[in-house]
């Protein structure tokens, strides 16, 4: 990460009530739990943005108010007039490939066929951090449904419980 710049924590999810604690926004419900119930989010830039600081360090959670195949332009945008290196971003979002409640970090790579992640990637390149929270297939549940089905849908209490002890462990 550069020094002296700000730290850009994403959470990928779709906007609206509609859409609240479904598997596909768990991004926004970790991001929702790094910045504290007290944060005040304003809008600007397709997105709802929380600046703070803590420990000299800058940081700015951002939650795109665009849906989530174009999470890129809200994030693109950010980078840009904020100017944060793709190096100080971090994306949290929602995989099916993990378990529910599994949490893995990486740099770079293929998007794995996530939409918003392809968006991103498409906006600032490839070369950010990546923390993924495992929301499960649903194969695993003994389903036989298309996966954007799964990922608009909600979690069993059980399910939720894992989520939100996973979200707890997040570091950046």
């Amino acid at each position: 990460m550069q020094e002296n710049k700000p730290i850009m924590i994403v959470g990928l999810g779709n906007p609206g009530p509609e859409y609240a604690r479904t598997r596909h926004n768990v991004g926004f419900m970790a991001v929702d739990y790094l910045a504290g119930e007290n944060a005040k989010w304003k809008n600007e830039h397709n997105a709802l943005t929380y600046r703070t600081e803590t420990d000299g360090c800058r940081i700015m959670f951002v939650k795109p108010t665009t849906f989530m195949n174009l999470s890129g332009d809200a994030v693109g945008a950010i980078a840009r007039f904020y100017k944060i290196p793709t190096e100080n971003i971090i994306v949290i979002h929602d995989d099916m490939d993990l378990k529910v409640g599994d949490v893995r970090e990486k740099v770079g790579g293929s998007s794995a066929g996530h939409n918003g992640i392809k968006s991103i990637d498409a906006a600032v390149g490839a070369e950010y951090k990546r923390i993924r929270i495992g929301i499960g297939h649903p194969r695993d549940a003994g389903l036989q449904m298309d996966g954007a089905d799964w990922v608009l849908g909600r979690f069993s209490d059980d399910e939720l419980s894992k989520i939100e002890s996973a979200i707890k462990t997040i570091k950046f």
